[in-house]
């Protein structure tokens, strides 16, 4: 495929990639979905009249929103038109957007624009998928012969996060403060967390028309309520959760941000790098089957930029080590009759490898602190500093193309000081 708007082989945002965002610029502070397209956004706003297939003719209306919650609720008959609309629209042989009057209005370079949450998110859910993340972190607290909780191979485990606490990248993360157990049978002490990490994660955003309290869907049946996906840094403060968790589980140790991706890859980009699902043994119960795969060659990665400016690769993983899949996460959501909406974010838990410079998070690359790892300024981190930078890229390799999620970043402010 070969679009009119200029970008080269390394750039994330090719027409055979179209993602969604919510962005504004100085000079129309108004939130608009845009699509991107090379190191441009298409505002469909400006061109939702030309959306005049059979199915969408009678929704042009969504791409005026300020969020994709409406689109989002549609179909994916709906999302495949939209999509099969742009990439005419974009191609080199349709002169539609190509007309100087059009393209001046309807696209913006995206250093101009700010980009925001692209979506209201109601309710957001994480879970826990990575068997190499869960057996590297059970084997440091309870041993290798107990690594794995004895649910765990059964149905994918996850938490309820915070959704108000989820920022757009770039956003900066304040250190929290909380209760923390410095010494063994001791006493706690209050103050800023010294255990700060990252969570190399993956999150998808549900789509469809919202489900009705008491419907469950199997997982033979889930795709079609994933509108998208989207990168994710599942901030923890592992001193505050080691106190906090038992008994039930995270708390303030992750509800005080989450980021994430601007722009949201539409399953039907990701298709062409789905891989076999991961070999599950004991089989899963009836309802977390399928038979379709839903995992996919996506490669991410880690980087840690200190406050003198030097960036260093820390992890390289790959989302095709997961052991639940999405489908098999929304099944398991909804199986007991819970109700999930439009806009609602489901995670993958941290993403980790099967060798250590794969691992998704600092406690599993410095162990638990016992082995600091080495930044190229010459420092070396055990966890997380003030003016620490961390950044997740996500990308699947084509035959000639790559298909991006764009940044997820933020920085490590101080804690407050009251």
């Amino acid at each position: 495929m070969k679009s009119f708007v200029e970008y080269s082989s390394e750039c994330e945002f090719p027409i055979e990639n179209l993602p969604y965002g919510v962005f504004s610029t100085a000079s129309n502070p108004q939130k608009r979905i845009g699509v991107a397209i090379g190191n441009e956004i298409l505002d469909l706003s400006a061109i939702s009249h030309l959306f005049d297939g059979p199915l969408l003719k009678n929704n042009q209306n969504v791409f005026h929103r300020n969020g994709l919650n409406d689109f989002m609720a549609l179909s994916r008959p709906i999302w495949k038109e939209a999509r099969t609309k742009l990439q005419d629209l974009l191609s080199a042989n349709n002169q539609t957007l190509q007309k100087p009057d059009i393209r001046s209005k309807a696209f913006v370079k995206q250093s101009e624009a700010t980009m925001h949450l692209p979506a209201k998110i109601g309710d957001y859910t994480d879970f826990y998928s990575s068997i190499h993340h869960a057996t590297n972190v059970g084997t440091m607290f309870r041993g290798k012969e107990n690594a794995l909780p004895p649910n765990w191979k059964y149905l994918p485990i996850a938490y309820h996060g915070r959704a108000s606490s989820i920022v757009v990248s770039g956003t900066p993360i304040r250190r929290p403060r909380g209760q923390t157990l410095p010494v063994e049978d001791a006493d706690p002490a209050f103050g800023p967390s010294r255990l700060m990490d990252f969570e190399l994660e993956v999150a998808m955003f549900i789509g469809g028309p919202p489900t009705k309290l008491g419907e469950s869907i199997p997982a033979s049946k889930a795709y079609d309520h994933i509108f998208g996906m989207t990168t994710m840094n599942d901030w923890s403060a592992r001193d505050i959760q080691k106190w906090e968790y038992i008994p039930l589980g995270p708390f303030g140790s992750k509800n005080f941000g989450t980021t994430i991706s601007p722009w949201i890859v539409t399953m039907e980009a990701l298709e062409p790098f789905k891989v076999p699902n991961m070999p599950q043994n004991p089989t899963p119960f009836p309802y977390l089957q399928h038979s379709e795969s839903c995992n996919f060659d996506m490669k991410l990665e880690v980087d840690i930029k200190t406050p003198n400016g030097t960036v260093t690769t820390v992890s390289r993983s790959n989302y095709k080590h997961q052991y639940w899949t999405p489908l098999q996460q929304v099944a398991h959501h909804t199986v007991t009759g819970c109700n999930i909406n439009p806009g609602d974010v489901m995670a993958s838990g941290t993403v980790s490898g099967e060798t250590p410079d794969s691992y998704g998070s600092m406690l599993e690359l410095a162990w638990k602190g016992t082995r600091p790892v080495p930044l190229k300024d010459g420092t070396t981190r055990k966890f997380l500093q003030d003016g620490d930078e961390v950044n997740i890229r996500g990308y699947c390799v084509g035959d000639g193309y790559r298909i991006g999620f764009g940044p997820c970043s933020g920085k490590l402010l101080p804690a407050l000081t009251e």
